[in-house]
């Protein structure tokens, strides 16, 4: 990013200008890297499905040639894209670690060096096969990530996972919660045009807006609960609707709009009755881990039914636990 009267603006080539004066990275302790630029540059608000692909796709090409990938990418949505990539490089055995920066690198005073430095130290050096996110000291597992902070230099949180590693004096990993990898690589599908929608729950929601966002084509939802789950179990209206929607084929999610913790339909009435109605757990996944989930299940050429019964398994370490479930 660079400044400008209307404000930060991606800019071509500044980047390699940049890590050119940073002393550090020409101290010989940092692995070589080599930089891969993409035309258009986009501010990550910009950032769609076909990005995720065209980073993973590049990220597969090149994935005999490096020890490690480092993505360089805006705090905005760099969640949904760290998420999408767990899903879509399941089976990786290298690191490919997301970082950016709350204040640009452009900045004297900013936090962009430390992450990137880091950032490739970790990449080159470690054998973390998982796509992670490193920011404000901590690594985190990517499909784990949330924004948390607009302003804060520690501005993503894992709330229902610990870090994978930490970096103070020294680099401490937590072995012990890296994945063991059993699954081959497999080549990158294309996402396509998917329409799926996420939408927060509050009091007072029309049923008629519920109706109106579930309308064909929607293949999935993301349903932004309260608490553990809960939803407004007497708006009969609400619940005829995602009961219409799920019996056309559309799978509906339900994750907590809480930080931390587990949806469990079964703990409240207003929880079950979602699920009867067939609005499936989401258990802790991230809304922004759902939804991509969502996108990856269905480009496999899934069908309601399989994609339900995979977003209640664990692929990539997105949820704590993996439940069994009905044949």
């Amino acid at each position: 990013m660079v400044r400008t009267a209307e404000g930060y603006v991606p800019k071509q080539g500044f980047l390699q200008q940049q890590m050119e004066l940073i002393r550090e990275i020409k101290s010989g302790e940092l692995p070589e890297y080599e930089i891969c630029e993409y035309d258009p540059l986009l501010d990550s608000s910009n950032m769609t499905p076909d990005n995720w692909v065209a980073i993973a796709r590049d990220i597969r090409a090149k994935y005999d040639d490096y020890d490690g990938f480092v993505v360089l990418h805006g705090t905005d949505t760099m969640s949904y894209t760290a998420s999408a990539l767990a899903f879509m490089l399941e089976g990786i055995e290298k690191p490919v670690i997301f970082t950016g920066s709350q204040i640009p690198l452009c900045e004297v005073r900013n936090d962009a060096r430390e992450n990137l430095i880091t950032a490739l130290i970790i990449a080159g050096k470690y054998y973390i096969p998982e796509v992670c996110l490193y920011f404000g000291g901590k690594l985190f597992r990517g499909c784990r990530t949330v924004k948390v902070s607009a302003d804060q230099l520690n501005a993503f949180a894992s709330p229902n996972f610990p870090p994978l590693a930490t970096a103070g004096a020294e680099i401490r990993i937590n072995w012990n919660l890296v994945l063991s990898r059993k699954k081959p690589l497999a080549p990158v599908n294309d996402l396509g045009h998917y329409p799926i929608a996420a939408l927060r729950l509050f009091p007072g929601i029309s049923g008629d807006v519920v109706r109106n966002i579930l309308q064909p084509p929607i293949k999935g939802l993301v349903l932004e609960t309260y608490g553990v789950g809960n939803g407004p179990s007497k708006d009969a209206k609400l619940l005829t609707a995602l009961e219409e929607a799920v019996q056309r084929g559309v799978v509906i999610v339900a994750c907590t709009q809480c930080l931390q913790g587990m949806v469990n339909l079964e703990e409240y009435e207003a929880g079950s009755a979602l699920a009867k109605v067939g609005v499936i757990s989401g258990f802790d996944m991230t809304a922004e881990a759902a939804l991509t989930k969502l996108y990856y299940l269905f480009a496999k050429g899934l069908t309601p039914a399989q994609v339900k019964n995979e977003m209640q398994r664990d692929l990539c370490g997105e949820i704590t636990l993996s439940y069994p479930l009905p044949d």
